[in-house]
């Protein structure tokens, strides 16, 4: 008989492509949904109640490594690329699209009817958008290091906002001449708020993997992307969905700012800040934050 040690067992189903671990009762559900004209790549895992988690900028699914396993312990946790990320397919310089629509068609093609939405930094631009446009989808919101259509802009215009502004257009320009290895070092290394805002060594090695492969079609080439409400940050008060706004010790002074907007604009919001930890929270102290999370879903009805 041959010994396999520490081999991951993959069986097809037809929903996609099942990764059995050594624990039988841990299994990753993970496939690409064709929805919107485009291709999704997701993982599932877990049984309960549905928890989304909506990555950030630079990178894809794995901002959420340290929560996926853990969370599925209680609840049923998607994880996606988003469009331009990681395994999904790259936009179309001619199409328009919205994050927000490609997530409710993901949600759709897996037959969640209802979840709570969980989103970092450019995932919570999607979680407003998706509040705001099919609030039937969402059980619960968890904006975290967030970030919200319109900040930064006319009223809400602030020197912090300009700061992260001029730190993504000489990223996008080291991108543009050198490529993704130098951009990727500058954003996260450097001597910024950006490379600042990163706690842990963990999850500095983490974000500079996920830089170095990621395609950043985003900053390469044109986008007719569109948010839903480009100025969602006005329609806070129309929300009326349980909320909890995590924001950091060391997060970023913008999304700070905006953590600040959201617990005060949508009705009944709850705002805490994660100690020891900077804009990946969830990633620099994932023992707090995952307890954090838990406890405000398992007290929403």
């Amino acid at each position: 008989m041959i010994k396999l040690i520490f081999i991951t067992a993959f069986i097809f189903s037809s929903s996609g492509l099942i990764a059995q671990s050594k624990d039988k009762s841990k299994t990753i559900d993970s496939g690409y949904a064709q929805v919107n004209n485009t291709k999704l790549y997701y993982e599932i895992s877990g049984k309960g109640e549905p928890l989304v988690l909506i990555h950030g900028s630079f990178g894809d699914r794995r901002f959420w490594d340290p929560q996926f396993m853990e969370l599925s312990k209680k609840y049923k946790v998607l994880r996606y690329d988003i469009r331009g990320y990681g395994k999904s397919a790259l936009p179309n310089s001619n199409e328009l699209y919205r994050d927000v629509d490609d997530l409710k068609a993901l949600l759709d093609y897996l037959g969640i009817n209802k979840a709570h939405i969980c989103g970092l930094s450019l995932g919570s631009f999607i979680l407003i958008d998706l509040a705001l446009t099919y609030p039937d989808k969402c059980l619960s919101l968890i904006p975290i290091g967030p970030r919200v259509a319109g900040d930064g802009t006319d009223e809400y215009k602030t020197p912090n906002a300009d700061s992260v502004r001029a730190i993504i257009a000489t990223t996008t320009e080291i991108i543009k001449s050198k490529g993704a290895k130098e951009a990727t070092d500058y954003l996260w290394v450097g001597n910024h708020a950006m490379g600042k805002c990163v706690v842990s060594p963990k999850t500095r090695e983490a974000l500079l993997k996920m830089g170095y492969e990621y395609s950043w079609w985003r900053y390469l080439y044109p986008s007719k992307r569109e948010y839903a409400f480009p100025m969602a940050i006005k329609q806070l008060n129309e929300i009326k969905i349980a909320t909890l706004v995590v924001s950091a010790e060391y997060d970023l002074a913008l999304c700070k700012e905006v953590a600040a907007i959201l617990a005060k604009g949508i009705q009944g919001a709850k705002m805490i800040s994660i100690k020891h930890a900077g804009h990946m929270m969830n990633m620099d102290n994932p023992k707090e934050f995952n307890k954090a999370i838990s406890e405000f879903i398992d007290k929403v009805k």
